[in-house]
């Protein structure tokens, strides 16, 4: 800890119950009651998630792929990158990163490395998404796995502008946000990328403890 910061809190917020809300097929809602300071407790909701990961595909050019879908919880389509959940809680994220790349855009790419861990909305849900950056890239056959998918429209920009679009509002999507700034800031030598298997201790684990 740093001087000046202040010290951590020391409280220990137990689970005293929890129940099962939903249980479905990529994520489960429950209801836990949590020991709160001053010895009463609150009800927490908590959104349990499998985890996903995403992609900063840059070429050589300095284009990164994007794509545009349409999302139906917020009824509207949404640039965002090249992304997919985890399969299967021993599936090797980059893996996922890799499948998730051929099926969406069609490319593969020969190097990688971590920009970010984001945890995507803590005040209720445990899901986090490792955002990669990858390039050396190759063109390889895409495969539609879903109706979606075929509605799916892929573009390339230049790395500045689709920081602009972030900077300027027109890209909202969390991941993308913060993997396109984080790109910036590796692709232009302000910091270095995290090696492709860096740890990941913040991969949600209790949905596939399920599993």
């Amino acid at each position: 800890m740093s001087a000046g910061e202040p010290e951590a809190g020391t409280h220990v917020f137990d689970v005293v119950s929890t129940r099962d809300i939903h249980v479905g097929r990529i994520l489960a809602l429950r209801l836990d009651e949590v020991a709160m300071p001053g010895g009463t407790t609150a009800n927490r909701e908590v959104v349990e998630h499998l985890g996903a990961v995403a992609v900063v595909a840059v070429d050589d050019d300095g284009a990164v792929a994007l794509i545009h879908q349409y999302r139906h919880p917020v009824g509207a389509r949404l640039w965002e990158l090249p992304a997919g959940l985890i399969d299967h809680a021993d599936e090797d994220p980059l893996e996922a990163a890799r499948r998730e790349l051929v099926e969406e855009v069609g490319l593969a790419a020969a190097t990688w490395s971590v920009l970010v861990d984001i945890a995507v909305s803590p005040g209720f849900t445990d899901e986090v998404v490792r955002v990669y950056l990858a390039t050396g890239l190759s063109t390889v056959d895409r495969v539609l796995l879903g109706e979606e998918e075929a509605d799916l429209v892929i573009a390339r920009v230049p790395l500045p502008e689709a920081v602009r679009r972030v900077l300027a509002g027109e890209i909202t999507n969390a991941a993308a946000v913060a993997g396109l700034l984080a790109a910036q800031a590796v692709t232009t030598g302000v910091v270095e990328a995290r090696p492709a298997d860096a740890p990941w201790s913040g991969r949600p684990t209790a949905f596939e403890r399920r599993t």
